[in-house]
């Protein structure tokens, strides 16, 4: 008969090692980041030399220190955050959707923010205003809208998560066929409208950057204290709402910082394609389901997806600039193949 002290010793062991795996992951997940960054601010349409970096705390007039302070550190920066938000939001849909392949797009904040653009730019009065705030309030607008259509459809047989599902791709329809007749009514809006919808960090400054972290830092913090309760959430209702979860006011929380994070990115680069799909699979598959270590892991293979998907766009035919969307979108294509062919594989097994 084995001694019960095996056991403990055992799992102790296995916990240890899970945890020490998980550190080094995301050790390197974080030095991949800062490498990332280092390219973003050196390589461009020109590329400047490593001892640029020494100067940034330097006051000077030099041209090169110029273009790293007020266009590309501010572009890495909202770009990082965006790619960041959308992986942590990615998470959180699919644990309150408890669908893999839920996308922050089942928010309707993509639909949403389209059409505040669409709406707010013609008029006189907002047309001043950036693109992120155009866009900011009809995302929210519409995820607040899926989230109360998913609470009223309480039909028999359907799970909350199919409800949301169901709801989001409702709007989210309603709200692209009225960007469309409003792109097509007014072609002035088209050639403004396509640049944003395509995704692009081109353009972002300061400006941008202290508009989007307000948002994203408290989300972020709100989602990384849900964490219990989202690892409850993968559970299926009845045995989450015996170990304390609350479908109710948790989900509602966790809903809302997931909105922000979402609403927040996708007003200032657009909707980007793949990020909050891939890196919640990816952070999943090399770290834990533990959403107080999947969230942070999330958030920095999001980041890094977006800084290499900007710096592709910046070096691959210069001077000229290819759109950061278009980079993301052929680098997530690839990972939905692979992700499929992984599944087909381990069914076949």
């Amino acid at each position: 008969m084995t001694h019960p002290k095996i056991f403990l010793q055992h799992g102790a062991t296995q916990s240890q090692n899970r945890l020490g795996r998980n550190a080094v992951t995301l050790l390197g997940l974080l030095t991949m980041l800062a490498l990332l960054v280092l390219a973003n601010l050196l390589f461009g349409a020109r590329t400047l030399p490593l001892t640029m970096l020494g100067k940034l705390w330097q006051p000077t007039a030099d041209d090169h220190l110029s273009l790293v302070l007020q266009a590309r550190l501010p572009r890495l920066l909202c770009g990082m955050l965006a790619g960041m938000a959308l992986a942590m939001a990615g998470c959180v849909i699919q644990a309150l959707c408890r669908n893999p392949l839920a996308d922050p797009g089942l928010l309707g904040v993509n639909a949403g923010a389209s059409a505040s653009l669409v709406t707010l730019g013609l008029w006189s009065a907002t047309a001043g205003l950036s693109l992120f705030w155009q866009a900011l309030p009809g995302a929210l607008l519409a995820s607040a809208l899926v989230y109360m259509m998913s609470r009223a459809q309480q039909s028999q047989g359907q799970s909350a998560a199919v409800r949301l599902i169901l709801a989001g791709a409702a709007i989210s329809a309603v709200l692209g066929a009225y960007v469309q007749a409003r792109v097509l009514l007014n072609p002035q809006l088209f050639d403004g409208f396509r640049y944003w919808m395509a995704g692009s960090l081109s353009g972002l400054g300061w400006p941008e950057f202290h508009a989007l972290w307000p948002y994203l830092l408290p989300a972020a913090v709100l989602l990384w204290l849900l964490a219990p309760a989202l690892n409850l959430m993968l559970l299926d209702n009845h045995t989450a709402k015996a170990l304390g979860a609350s479908q109710g006011w948790q989900g509602l929380l966790a809903w809302l910082g997931a909105t922000l994070l979402c609403a927040a990115a996708t007003a200032i680069v657009g909707p980007l394609a793949f990020v909050g799909l891939a890196s919640a699979h990816l952070a999943r598959r090399y770290l834990t389901l533990n959403f107080r270590l999947l969230l942070p892991g999330a958030a920095l293979i999001g980041g890094a997806m977006v800084l290499l998907a900007d710096l592709l766009a910046r070096v691959l035919m210069p001077p000229a600039e290819l759109l950061t969307g278009i980079m993301v979108a052929l680098l997530g294509a690839p990972f939905l193949y692979l992700m499929a062919r992984g599944q087909n594989l381990k069914e076949a097994s």
